[in-house]
């Protein structure tokens, strides 16, 4: 059984798996609780933020906790309060709120902090004791070394916030997903979300964005310096960023397309032509396609690219040139599986699927969910009515628009490692 080590920095707790008695998952921790206090009095840590099953973040107090290592966090019971964790007045999450505030110590040198070390005190009660700092960094270089210090040795630390960075937060959820760091981004105060935004590089926020309820991903656009803003959304699927300008007005959408490289915006235009409940309004312009003549070689390459969704991985489009939508006629589609029984040297137009109908841009949803259920596709051509190719639907497009307003506020539900749904 893990026991609890005398001193913990905050930092290695984020994204451990929180374990009940028996070893069974009960979430992952996100963030420590702790109570500010007056003057240079330790903050005392109230627990934990525990993500648990669709996305929810619930608050275990810190008496629960009884081992902690590098693997994982284990409590003396599974049996938790799930009421979703609301942080109250006079306390501050040890990752979203004091990691990379400026500060200065008693001697008046600016530092910034960058983690957190916590331990127990005679009582049995956890206190943030000591914190991990670094100087600014310079113009060019980066920030000098770190080092430790008392936490009553900082001036600046409390529930008034000046401006604030995000280097260490963001560090601390490295390795989230795209929809996990959306849910954690979620929780910030708006101050605190528009900082994150601002210190994400462009693919990431894109990412990001793309998880996010459409009032959090206006409000983080608009933030955005107008140039900032149209870098994100070339980043953006096409799809995924038509939808995010759908919601501004006619001006802004204007602005924002005008500001892109032409090549990026002329999909979105016209994917803005279309009704957000139809084929064309949910289709991606930029599915899989090869000519004839490509080889199952090819094609294979082409669908191991990790920027390609697993949806749209599944098939590729073959079509006459030009090879970017719309293209010229499309002939068919190879679904990967048969790509697999073929030998890599064999051209695709030979082993193309001609059963499958595409679907014209003006599908309703209804439609199109049927049609993909009817024919166990994962994926549907759209064309117009030339047999030119337009774009693809994928499954993962339908679900989008078939779960209720706001569900990603709410959270989806998703498999934890016990297996329980």
């Amino acid at each position: 059984m893990s026991s609890i080590p005398s001193r913990v920095f905050v930092s290695r707790l984020a994204g451990l798996t929180v374990l009940d008695p028996q070893g069974d998952q009960v979430g992952r921790l996100r963030d420590v609780v702790v109570s500010m206090r007056v003057g240079t009095e330790s903050p005392r840590v109230l627990g934990i933020v525990v993500e648990i099953q669709q996305r929810r973040t619930i608050f275990v107090p810190m008496g629960r906790v009884t081992g902690i290592d590098s693997e994982a966090v284990v409590l003396s019971s599974g049996t938790v309060s799930v009421r979703r964790f609301d942080k109250r007045h006079g306390e501050s999450l040890a990752i979203a709120d004091l990691f990379d505030r400026s500060v200065e110590t008693d001697s008046g040198r600016a530092v910034i902090v960058v983690d957190l070390g916590m331990e127990q005190n005679r009582a049995r009660d956890w206190l943030i004791t000591r914190v991990a700092v670094s100087e600014p960094g310079r113009r060019l270089r980066r920030r000098g070394p770190i080092t430790q210090v008392s936490w009553d040795e900082l001036r600046g630390l409390s529930l008034t916030q000046g401006p604030q960075g995000a280097d260490n937060l963001l560090a601390a959820f490295d390795k989230l997903r795209p929809a996990d760091l959306a849910n954690v981004i979620q929780d910030l105060s708006t101050k605190r979300r528009v900082e994150v935004a601002a210190a994400l590089d462009d693919d990431r926020l894109a990412e990001v964005l793309a998880e996010l309820p459409e009032d959090d991903q206006l409000e983080i656009l608009q933030a955005l310096s107008g140039e900032r803003a149209a870098d994100v959304l070339e980043a953006m699927g096409p799809d995924d960023a038509a939808d995010i300008l759908s919601e501004l007005s006619e001006a802004e959408q204007e602005k924002l397309l005008d500001l892109m490289q032409p090549e990026d915006a002329a999909p979105l235009r016209r994917l803005l032509t279309y009704d957000d409940y139809s084929a064309g309004g949910m289709m991606t312009p930029e599915p899989v396609i090869l000519p004839p003549n490509a080889t199952v070689a090819d094609a294979l390459a082409r669908v191991r690219d990790p920027s390609v969704t697993p949806a749209l991985a599944s098939v590729v489009y073959v079509c006459r040139p030009p090879m970017t939508t719309p293209t010229g006629k499309y002939l068919g589609m190879a679904h990967v599986q048969r790509l697999l029984r073929e030998p890599p040297s064999a051209q695709i137009a030979g082993i193309l699927d001609t059963h499958v109908e595409p679907l014209s841009p003006d599908a309703t949803l209804a439609h199109v969910t049927a049609y993909l259920a009817t024919y166990n596709l994962v994926a549907v051509p759209i064309v117009d009515s030339d047999d030119h190719l337009l774009g693809a639907v994928s499954v993962d497009d339908v679900l989008d628009h078939l779960l209720p307003d706001g569900w990603r506020e709410r959270g989806m539900a998703r498999v934890v490692t016990n297996g329980e749904d």
